[in-house]
């Protein structure tokens, strides 16, 4: 491929998915799932528990056998179209909450356990991989002496040993205290990416998809209802339940009338939604503007932050990087926002309240 004279690299898809669906008992609990990733891409597969992500995952690595749909890697036809390809023979790594380690052989032994090739050439390569985790002083010990996080280390070594073109991971990083999640997922994901592995990843924390992930995959009821850049997925929610996933949301409820919603903050564009039609506004707290009712009138409004409305304080908490403070509307209805640092003013106290226009989205009710 060519353009203004420079030749333009297509990228390969290591992993492809095409409507894959799986069923138990005769009840889908994946329907028509297709992805796609790139070597040395990380996507997540992000929702609430029971959704379906951890049996996309158990098909892919061929321990669940899909109804339909078709599951590639670099190219290679692994189901749906052929003969099943067994797991050993997928080139799948895998990497899950429970380290699985066996307590019977040392550090050195796990990580190659399951190489092939002499006894000297498999300590070789476990050395080798022991040494990027920074776990070369622990070669020969055992998996109880270690911590929590030297164990998941030891797990991802033994799963990069064969040099598997794909790598799933199923909530891999929950069972680590967060002082040490954030540096060991980190580093995880750091040598994933040299290694050039594509990497499937599982979660239903919101924080871990948006810090670990190049692309996300939201979830929900067994099919894939939005997917893209963990910034594009935050600030542009496919619906009122995908932007809840990922904060909290205040709601005002209206109903369209000529394109526009009356709300307590003004008239909002609702364009291309039928009159009469009931729609959601949905608005996160950190974009609620407040200020003191010193003088009776509310803070003159910019003009994104359309009019202005009075309300009063119901509940203020400090929740460490920010104060959450709750309202009740004088036209009805509640609202939360949060502050940054220290704001707690005392239950009864009335303010005034303005939201981004801009930040603002409008769902019609299901």
């Amino acid at each position: 491929m060519f353009l203004s004279g420079k030749r333009i690299a297509r990228v390969s898809q290591r992993l492809d998915i095409e409507g894959l669906t799986c069923a138990f008992d005769g009840q889908t609990v994946v329907e028509d799932v297709s992805l796609s990733i790139a070597a040395g891409q990380v996507l997540c597969l992000l929702g609430p528990s029971g959704c379906g992500k951890s049996t996309t995952l158990r098909a892919i690595a061929g321990v669940e056998a899909p109804v339909a749909g078709v599951i590639r890697i670099d190219g290679r036809v692994l189901c749906g179209d052929g003969p099943m390809v067994p797991p050993e023979r997928r080139g799948v790594g895998l990497i899950f909450q429970d380290f699985a380690l066996f307590p019977h052989l040392s550090v050195a032994e796990n990580v190659a356990f399951g190489l092939k090739g002499t006894r000297a050439a498999r300590r070789r390569r476990a050395g080798e991989l022991l040494e990027r985790v920074h776990l070369s002083p622990y070669l020969d010990s055992y998996p109880h002496e270690l911590s929590g996080g030297e164990q998941q280390r030891v797990a991802l070594a033994r799963a990069l040993a064969p040099k598997p073109r794909v790598m799933l991971m199923d909530e891999p990083f929950s069972g680590l205290d967060n002082r040490l999640r954030d540096g060991i997922r980190d580093e995880t994901l750091g040598l994933l990416k040299e290694e050039g592995t594509a990497v499937l990843l599982v979660t239903h924390e919101p924080e871990e998809a948006m810090r670990m992930a190049d692309e996300i995959a939201l979830m929900r009821g067994g099919r894939i209802v939005q997917r893209g850049a963990p910034y594009n997925i935050y600030n542009n929610p496919a619906d009122r339940a995908a932007a809840a996933f990922f904060s909290d949301i205040n709601v005002i409820e209206g109903e369209v009338n000529g394109a526009l919603t009356a709300t307590p903050f003004g008239r909002f564009l609702a364009p291309g939604v039928p009159d009469g039609t009931r729609v959601d506004i949905v608005i996160r707290p950190q974009h609620v503007r407040i200020d003191f009712d010193r003088a009776g009138r509310g803070p003159n409004p910019t003009p994104q932050d359309g009019s202005p409305a009075r309300a009063v304080v119901t509940r203020s908490r400090f929740i460490g990087k920010e104060s959450l403070v709750e309202f009740r509307l004088d036209e009805g209805g509640e609202m939360s926002a949060t502050v940054p640092s220290v704001f707690l003013p005392k239950p009864g106290t009335p303010m005034w309240l303005a939201i981004r226009r801009d930040r603002c989205f409008v769902f019609p009710q299901p």
